[in-house]
């Protein structure tokens, strides 16, 4: 946006994810003193890197002011960062993003009819053979014997469309990047990172990766335009600034602990809900989201630890879209009728 550290302040103090925390926790307590809300239901709603903060803040708010939160929506989250950073010693987003490969081949009709018939069908099957064998396949490693390899290769070729050398070459390991550029790549064209549906010419077909993410590029100038006549034509506020929509300039970003690892904030929403027992938690996901998979936030829950009548406080609802899933306007409407009736059951009524 147009938020930027005030002259003589030292951006390093926001710039990172416990210091941003920080800030922001504070600005809440701010909030709800000066206008009087300290008894109103409270809610936070995060997307994408917003996910990481909320969660974070639901424990800070709790120890640090007292604060407690009724819920906490989650749109296209991202706990636990080693679900989608896919690397050399780190296995797991392969299966964790091979359900989303399998719902954009089905987009664009690259399946086998029957995969193609029933969409939510094939996904419960992705899903399954994903985290029972595909996972086990990988972590086996070079001791995989040779039947049961050329059995994995060849039902990640069913589920993804893309050819059978083609996965031995990537012994196996087909990350997002690559997806993107080879689904449709005989066309000489490239699908969309935060929406796999959408596509657009691939100006670099010799390249190893995706130049561009056609559906950040068609929208980029949209978020910009609209919110830049808005803040000046409808709230008269002016400023010379640049609006950034999406920045690298808040770097460097101090991830602490977590800068000799993955972060991970799941530990923190867990805290938060054994410690608050009545926290309410939405979770968000596009079938076609290469950016936050969402079998990675089945995952991320999976794990949190938490026992049968905490885990009954954790919804996740699913949507046909992408990252930001509302840009379909059928899933618009069903992500506001979602978040509508979870905030009235979290606050215990209508919301005040």
């Amino acid at each position: 946006g147009f938020s930027r550290p005030a002259e003589g302040q030292k951006p390093e103090q926001f710039y990172g994810v416990e210091e941003d925390i920080a800030w922001v926790a504070d600005f809440i307590r701010l909030y709800i003193t000066q206008y009087r809300r300290w008894l109103s239901p409270l809610f936070l709603a995060g997307e994408s890197y917003g996910t990481t903060r909320a969660a974070g803040l639901s424990e800070h708010l709790l120890d640090r002011y007292g604060i407690a939160l009724n819920g906490i929506v989650l749109i296209s989250s991202v706990l636990d960062f080693q679900t989608i950073q896919p690397g050399e010693g780190n296995d797991l987003p392969y299966p964790l993003y091979l359900p989303t490969y399998a719902a954009i081949a089905w987009y664009h009709r690259r399946l086998a009819p029957e995969l193609q018939a029933d969409l939510r069908r094939t996904l419960r099957e992705v899903r399954r053979w994903a985290i029972e064998t595909y996972l086990v396949a990988l972590a086996r490693g070079e001791s995989l014997e040779s039947e049961a390899r050329e059995a994995v290769v060849r039902r990640l070729a069913r589920y993804t469309s893309l050819p059978v050398d083609f996965i031995e070459k990537c012994n196996l390991r087909v990350s997002p990047g690559v997806f993107q550029k080879r689904l449709l790549e005989a066309e000489g064209k490239l699908i969309g990172r935060f929406d796999g549906r959408i596509t657009g010419v691939d100006p670099q077909p010799t390249s190893s990766g995706p130049p561009y993410d056609p559906s950040l590029s068609l929208y980029l100038p949209v978020y910009s335009a609209t919110f830049n006549d808005y803040v000046r034509r409808t709230l008269k506020f002016e400023s010379t600034l640049p609006y950034e929509v999406l920045s690298e300039r808040v770097r460097p970003w101090n991830f602490g602990p977590a800068g000799r690892g993955y972060l991970s904030v799941a530990g923190d929403l867990r805290s938060a809900m054994v410690k608050n027992p009545h926290l309410k938690v939405l979770f968000a996901s596009g079938y076609f989201d290469l950016a936050t998979p969402f079998f990675a936030a089945d995952y991320t829950i999976d794990h949190l630890g938490l026992d049968d009548e905490l885990r009954a406080n954790i919804t996740h609802r699913y949507y046909m879209g992408g990252h930001m899933m509302y840009h379909n306007r059928p899933a618009l409407e069903k992500l506001h009728a979602d978040v509508t009736a979870f905030i009235r059951k979290a606050a215990g009524g209508e919301p005040r």
